[in-house]
């Protein structure tokens, strides 16, 4: 029988999953929990990897469901997640979507072809101006944004207009983008962001945290690239998910695991490609902001799938300015 102590630490870590914990360092500024009807004012900051052209780093998940856990008995319905390889490699890199993207030629395997496309959300960092949250901030202001992709076309619609002078990002001319959060049908709704209709200087404050703290490179908190082993893994998963198996942990849980899940100690001895950032952002994604990335999936009229264009990076050595950086945005619509 657990003792008293133990019964605690467990509910503890329960409410800190749910409450969007970020792995103890209160890095990752859940917006997704402040209140219906409540708005979080955001600064956002550039990276600190001048190669980026963007303020972002984009994220591209799959999930694959399982219907339970091979060796456990009442074991319920679990998800895995796993990089897709379009983060790095061109289209078609994915040995995942390189299944997929057929099905939705056929309109009956449609809905298969939705439930394996990859799901995409999009790192930030930046401060928390205004914040309706009761929590205990961090030492460091900077915080990290996990963005879904309902806000970020927000975002992206804005740097396309012509109307926007300045990056938001710049110290001196940048704007305060406004999360708002409603509710539309079951799901949060997050339609009525925006960006502040006046820009605004970092105040000495945020300045000083700047200097203090310095910025994150936004791809330090990407998953894991894959490696031959890990494919082989992803590949089988994604197989024996389709099939309608379950996930087996001593053959896969040493390369991918369902969050909270224990891996046997007789599982295949490999460095596990799951790094703490993904699991600190794991929770994140299976709350609440509405199916994730659902608008990017193909449709079984089109001959193939519509897809974002990966960022280039700027020429090794030089910055773009904050024009030029606009400029690129703009022009990959």
């Amino acid at each position: 029988m657990a003792t008293l102590a133990e019964i605690r630490a467990k509910l503890q870590a329960q409410e800190t999953r749910t409450t969007g914990g970020s792995g103890g360092d209160n890095a990752i500024y859940p917006h997704w929990n402040i209140s219906e009807g409540t708005t979080a004012t955001l600064r956002f900051l550039p990276d600190s990897n001048s190669s980026n052209t963007f303020f972002w780093a984009e994220r591209a998940m799959i999930r694959l469901p399982f219907q339970g856990i091979k060796g456990q008995v009442d074991s319920k319905p679990i998800t895995v997640q796993v990089p897709c390889m379009e983060m790095w490699e061109p289209v078609g890199s994915c040995p995942i979507l390189s299944e997929v993207r057929p099905w939705f030629k056929d309109p009956s395997l449609e809905d298969m072809g939705r439930k394996y496309w990859k799901k995409r959300s999009y790192i930030f960092q930046g401060f928390v101006t205004e914040n309706p949250l009761s929590e205990t901030a961090p030492e460091n202001p900077i915080r990290r944004f996990v963005i879904s992709p309902q806000i970020f076309n927000i975002i992206k619609s804005a740097l396309m207009d012509p109307d926007m002078e300045n990056i938001p990002t710049d110290y001196v001319n940048g704007t305060d983008f406004r999360v708002t959060k409603t509710t539309k049908g079951q799901y949060a709704d997050y339609s009525t962001s925006k960006w502040a209709r006046k820009e605004r200087a970092l105040d000495n404050t945020e300045l000083e945290a700047i200097d203090k703290f310095g910025l994150y490179t936004l791809t330090d908190f990407l998953p894991k690239r894959p490696g031959q082993d890990e494919l082989q893994a992803i590949s089988e998963m994604f197989q024996a998910s389709v099939d309608g198996e379950l996930y087996d942990p001593e053959k896969w849980g040493n390369f991918y695991k369902p969050y909270g899940v224990d891996v046997p100690s007789s599982s295949v001895s490999v460095q596990a490609t799951t790094p703490s950032v993904q699991a600190q952002t794991t929770n994140v994604e299976t709350q609440s902001e509405a199916p994730l990335d659902e608008s990017v999936a193909p449709s079984s009229t089109a001959p193939a799938p519509q897809e974002t264009a990966t960022p280039q990076p700027a020429t090794e050595g030089s910055k773009p300015s904050a024009d030029d950086i606009l400029n690129m945005i703009r022009n990959r619509s």
